[in-house]
C-alpha cells in the first residue's frame, strides 16, 4: 500500500469513528476510546456472528445514509 492509500485508509477509518459518534460519546476520551476498540477485537476473535451482525447492521446503516443523501465512506 503506498502511503497516499494508507494515509487515504486511516482517514476514512478515523471518520467512522467520528460518524458512530464514539467521539462525543466518549468526549474524545481516546484512552477509553482505544480500550473500547480492543474490546471489540476481542469479541471479533471469539464471535464470528458478532462480526456478521456489526457487518449487516454497518451496511443497512450506510444504505440509509446513501438514501438520505449523506456522504459516506467508501466500503
Amino acid at each position: 500500500m503506498t502511503r497516499t492509500e494508507r494515509t487515504r485508509h486511516m482517514i476514512e477509518l478515523g471518520g467512522l469513528v467520528v460518524k458512530a459518534r464514539l467521539v462525543e460519546l466518549f468526549d474524545d476520551d481516546r484512552v477509553a476510546l482505544y480500550g473500547a476498540m480492543l474490546g471489540i477485537a476481542e469479541v471479533a476473535r471469539e464471535s464470528p456472528d458478532a462480526v456478521r451482525a456489526w457487518r449487516r447492521r454497518g451496511g443497512t446503516e450506510f444504505d440509509v445514509d446513501a438514501g438520505a443523501g449523506k456522504a459516506s465512506i467508501s466500503r
